[in-house]
């Protein structure tokens, strides 16, 4: 059974979040202090939402935004006191949101600044060299596995130029009015706390899923070869561990 200031700690919540005028605020928010109390929270909350979706930001532009903030938080409050990570439904719920219908490629950027920030707080690992794969039996290199940095992020769109968007945005540029609207994939790599980021082919994303999930290197070449028969699986290889992208093998 719970007690009397565990009641009011869950109306408490439930009031702050609640839409206004409604039977659920309506009690505690006749009270001035309530109020002020509320719009700090909603405003913090907000706030964060920017600073983390900076790109979704620029592209939707503060009004925009700010209304869609506020739906969040009312359906995501946040679980904890720090909003330094606060937002990571969003992606989702902007892919289900009514009003961003007439932007498709909303919830991807808003993906890719999520991947930003896990990124940014990756922490530095020890890079995989080029002379590491070289220094082994040429019999066994099929059965190796690479690891991917911990922070490393790749993401492939077979239908939108994604990754030319972000960018942009991110650069706080507009996108070029002519912009083709063709698959992208893009490669972010957090290296001294400074996240770079590339484009990626489908070939390059279906090895490093390969990798992600354990693969050994002779699968992850089929993987890639089945998303680009095209691809040349040398040089891709070569240009994945000089960007850095990989920590260690397993043998």
């Amino acid at each position: 059974m719970s007690s009397p200031l565990t009641r009011f700690q869950d109306a408490f919540i439930d009031a702050l979040y609640a839409e206004p005028g409604t039977a659920t605020a309506s009690a505690l928010a006749a009270q001035p202090a309530f109020s002020i109390y509320r719009n700090t929270v909603f405003k913090a909350c907000v706030d964060a939402l920017a600073a983390n979706y900076p790109s979704v930001a620029v592209l939707v532009g503060p009004a925009w935004m700010r209304g869609a903030a506020l739906e969040y938080v009312r359906a995501h409050p946040p679980a904890s006191a720090s909003l330094l990570a606060y937002g990571h439904a969003f992606p989702a719920f902007l892919a289900g949101l009514e009003t961003a219908a007439g932007l498709p490629y909303l919830a991807d950027v808003a993906r890719l600044d999520l991947a930003w920030n896990h990124a940014h707080g990756a922490p530095d690992q020890g890079v995989l060299q080029a002379g590491d794969l070289g220094a082994m039996a040429p019999a066994g290199l099929g059965e190796v596995r690479l690891r991917p940095q911990p922070g490393a992020t790749w993401m492939w769109f077979p239908e939108m130029p994604v990754y030319t968007i972000w960018s942009a945005s991110r650069e706080q540029r507009a996108p070029a009015p002519d912009l083709a609207w063709r698959p992208e994939g893009i490669l972010l790599l957090p290296r001294d706390k400074v996240v770079r980021w590339q484009p990626l082919g489908a070939g390059a994303c279906a090895f490093l899923d390969g990798c992600a999930a354990g693969a050994t290197l002779a699968q992850c070449c089929e993987r890639a070869l089945l998303a680009d028969s095209s691809l040349d699986i040398g040089l891709t290889l070569a240009e994945l561990i000089n960007a850095g992208v990989f920590c260690g093998i397993t043998e």
